[in-house]
């Protein structure tokens, strides 16, 4: 008797997820204390599905770590909290606050954005738990800066990112090695693009936070051209003088902090609406939503020689 063996054909999600898998695996074997990085957004929200297959059915091989800024959205930071008990894995979570009661962050004024400061509370969760490699959902899509890091990007011993100084990645080997008070920062999900990451999230059924999806909430639109952006109305963001307050049906295609987050205009309250919608847009998420990056002090690349994600 003839036996026919068929193969199945991989879509471009099961390379990508079976590449994710392979990366977190690596982290895993070379490094002795990792940590996954878990904020509450969709793209941590893939790699914990990730961790779950790489893993499963024994307990992830690292603990899941917030750096909180004390400013961010309620639903994402509730539902952070309940992903993580779901799971049955341990979240530490240090929040930028702490930083600045320690006088080892400063604000320049109160309504300073604490976003970049994030740097400074990475670094000393790092020392406080002794991690030798952060685990995060940067894709190289997302801005100029994150196209330049490599699946395992190496930082000194002061959590410094040299772009230059960089471990060649060859055939797709990755070296996750380092000295005592060294670090690694790998990204699993660095091929992936936005809409990768959604259809990801249709096939895989995850659920997401409610503001990934259109609702109605205040506003105000502010800036001109190319810097304008519309801003939500919190207790911490309030409008200014003069701004009219507006009622307007928005999603958030990034979530964080909310000094710094924007929503964009937008009737997709489904993930089958969002990809649609991600398919046809020419503005990357970053490049929509994200205020602090509008500015040559806020530079992503400046914050991530100084040690941010």
């Amino acid at each position: 008797m003839t036996q026919i063996i068929t193969r199945k054909t991989l879509s471009h999600l099961d390379w990508l997820e079976a590449e994710a898998i392979h990366i977190m695996r690596e982290v895993a074997g070379q490094c002795a204390n990792p940590v996954l990085l878990f904020s509450g957004g969709k793209d941590s929200i893939c790699m914990l599905r990730v961790a779950e297959k790489a893993f499963r059915p024994g307990r992830f091989p690292f603990p899941l770590m917030h750096i909180d800024t004390g400013h961010n959205y309620p639903e994402v930071t509730a539902f952070r909290d309940q992903r993580a008990a779901e799971l049955g894995e341990r979240l530490i979570v240090r929040s930028v606050e702490d930083s600045m009661q320690r006088g080892t962050v400063v604000l320049k004024h109160e309504g300073e954005s604490r976003n970049k400061h994030q740097s400074v509370t990475l670094l000393e969760a790092i020392e406080e738990f002794g991690f030798d490699a952060c685990i995060g959902g940067a894709r190289r899509d997302e801005e100029k800066a994150r196209a330049k890091e490599r699946i395992m990007s190496f930082r000194d011993e002061f959590g410094q990112w040299d772009p230059k100084n960089q471990r060649p990645e060859l055939w797709n080997l990755y070296n996750a090695r380092v000295h005592k008070g060294e670090n690694i920062r790998a990204f699993p999900i660095s091929n992936w693009t936005e809409l990768d990451v959604w259809q990801y999230i249709e096939r895989e059924q995850l659920e997401l936070p409610s503001i990934y999806y259109a609702h109605t909430r205040p506003v105000v639109r502010r800036g001109v051209g190319q810097n304008s952006a519309i801003v939500p109305v919190t207790a911490i963001t309030p409008a200014r003088p003069g701004e009219e307050i507006i009622d307007l049906q928005v999603r958030f295609r990034t979530v964080g902090d909310i000094t710094c987050t924007a929503p964009v205009e937008s009737a997709a309250d489904t993930v089958e609406k969002i990809i649609a919608e991600t398919a046809e847009t020419t503005i990357t998420e970053r490049g929509a939503t994200r205020l602090d990056d509008q500015t040559s002090e806020a530079s992503m690349e400046q914050r991530k020689k100084e040690g941010y994600f």
